[in-house]
C-alpha cells in the first residue's frame, strides 16, 4: 500500500497547483465550472504525494491534463503536473516500468492542448474551426506549447532516472563495504579467536602432561592459557561489540598486530611445547605489510597447532630491497609434522589459507600453501612498494 510522503516539497507542489488552477480560473471565463478545472489540476499532480508511485500514473496525469485543456481551462501550473508526477515515479521506479505509460500521458497533453478551444489557436469567428488559424502563427504556438511539454517530461524522466542510477549505485557499493567488513571481521575472529583456542587446547594438554611429576611446569601452562584465553576473550568482544554497533564512537580501538608482535605470538606457541625456531630479519616496513605478516605467522601455526602433530616449526620473515626500490617480504611457516594430510584449499569464505591468500594477493603478493615430503609450508611474499600497500586499505 502506497504511503503519503512526508517531505515537504511534494506537499509544496500540490499547494501550488491548487492556489494557481484557482486563480487562474476564477479570473478567466471558462466553459465549465472553474472547481472541475482545479480538481482535475488537482487529481493530475496528487500522485507526486505517494510513497511507492505506480508505473501508470503519468498516463493517468496525461488524461486529467488533456481533459482539463479540452474543456477549455485555463493555462497555468497545470502544465508542470504530468513532468513532475513523472519525476516522482521515474525516481522510484526502473524504466521498463514507465516509459510507455509516459509516452501516453505526453500524447494526451498534447493533444489536449491542441484541442484547447481557449487556446492561442482558436478562431472564435463564425463557421471557422478550432485549426482555422492553424498555419498561422497563433496555430505554431499552441503545438509549440504541445512540443515544449513533452520535452519538459522527457527531460524530468531523464534527470530522475539519472539520479535514481545514482543511487542505486551508492547504495550498492555501502552494501559491498558492509559486506567485506563482515568479511574481515569473521578473518579477524578465525585469526585471533580461532589461534587463541588453538594455543589454550595445547597448553591444557601440555599441563595434564606434566601436572603429576613437574607441578610447577604445569602452573606455567595454566598461566599461559589465563593469558590466551583474555587476550582472545578481548578480541571477541570487541568484533562482537562492533558487529552490534555498541562500540563506542570515543572508545580507543586496540592497535593491530604487526612484526613488533610476531615475537611474543612464537613465545606463546612456544610455552606450550611445540619447539618453535624463528628468523626476522624485516626492515622497515608499509603496515599493511606488517598486519599481513603477522597474520600468515599466525595461521601458519594455527595450522601447525590443529592439524600436523608436529614437535617443530621454522617461523622465517626476511625482506629485501625498500618500499622505493620494488622490494618484498617473504614470510614462511614450516613444519615437520603431517603436511600430507592438511589441505592447501582450507574452507570456508575469507577463513584459513583462503582468507590469507586474499589478503596477501589484495597487497600484490602471492601465497602458496602445500604439503612437503616432510610436513607442511606456508610461503607469502609481499610487495614493499606504496602502491601496493595502498591498494589493501581497508583489508588488512
Amino acid at each position: 500500500m502506497s504511503r503519503i510522503r512526508r517531505h515537504w516539497l511534494p506537499w509544496l507542489v500540490v499547494v501550488v497547483m491548487l492556489v494557481g488552477s484557482l486563480g487562474s480560473n476564477s479570473q478567466t471565463d471558462t466553459r465549465g465550472p472553474a472547481l472541475v478545472g482545479v480538481l482535475l489540476a488537482l487529481v493530475a499532480v496528487l500522485p507526486v504525494l505517494l510513497q511507492h508511485p505506480r508505473g501508470w500514473m503519468p498516463a493517468a496525469s496525461g488524461l486529467c491534463v488533456g481533459a482539463y485543456f479540452t474543456a477549455g481551462y485555463a493555462e497555468g501550473p497545470v502544465f508542470m503536473a504530468v513532468p513532475v508526477v513523472t519525476f516522482a515515479v521515474a525516481l522510484s521506479l526502473p524504466p521498463r516500468k514507465w516509459v510507455g505509460w509516459t509516452v501516453v500521458g505526453a500524447a494526451l497533453v498534447a493533444a489536449g492542448i491542441m484541442l484547447n478551444p481557449a487556446g492561442p489557436h482558436f478562431d472564435g469567428g463564425p463557421g471557422r474551426g478550432p485549426w482555422a488559424q492553424g498555419a498561422g502563427p497563433e496555430g505554431d504556438l499552441s503545438m509549440w506549447q504541445a512540443f515544449g511539454q513533452a520535452a519538459l517530461i522527457a527531460a524530468c524522466g531523464a534527470v530522475a532516472t539519472a539520479l535514481r542510477s545514482r543511487n542505486e549505485a551508492r547504495a550498492q557499493r555501502q552494501r559491498r563495504v558492509v559486506s567485506e567488513e563482515r568479511v574481515r571481521m569473521a578473518a579477524d575472529l578465525h585469526d585471533g579467536v580461532g589461534h587463541g583456542l588453538a594455543v589454550i587446547a595445547m597448553q591444557a594438554g601440555a599441563a595434564l602432561h606434566v601436572l603429576d611429576r613437574d607441578p610447577e611446569a604445569a602452573r606455567r601452562n595454566l598461566e599461559a592459557i589465563r593469558a590466551e584465553s583474555k587476550e582472545s576473550l578481548d578480541l571477541l568482544r570487541r568484533q562482537l561489540a562492533r558487529i552490534t554497533g555498541s562500540e563506542s564512537a570515543s572508545a580507543p580501538r586496540a592497535p593491530e598486530h604487526g612484526l613488533a608482535d610476531v615475537r611474543a605470538l612464537v613465545e606463546r606457541v612456544r610455552t606450550g611445547g611445540l619447539e618453535v625456531s624463528l628468523r626476522l630479519d624485516a626492515g622497515n616496513v608499509p603496515a599493511e605489510a606488517e598486519r599481513a605478516a603477522y597474520a600468515v605467522v599466525q595461521e601458519g601455526l594455527t595450522n601447525v597447532l590443529r592439524h600436523a602433530g608436529a614437535s617443530r616449526a621454522e617461523v622465517v620473515v626476511v625482506s629485501t630491497g625498500s618500499t622505493s626500490g620494488g622490494g618484498e617480504m617473504v614470510v614462511t611457516v614450516t613444519d615437520d609434522g603431517r603436511g600430507s594430510d592438511i589441505s592447501a584449499d582450507d574452507t570456508g569464505p575469507g577463513m584459513g589459507i583462503s582468507g590469507m591468500r586474499s589478503r596477501v594477493e589484495a597487497l600484490g603478493g602471492t601465497l602458496e600453501a602445500g604439503p612437503e615430503v616432510r610436513g607442511f609450508r606456508l610461503r607469502a611474499s609481499i610487495p614493499l612498494s606504496g602502491s601496493s600497500a595502498d591498494s589493501a586499505e581497508g583489508l588488512a
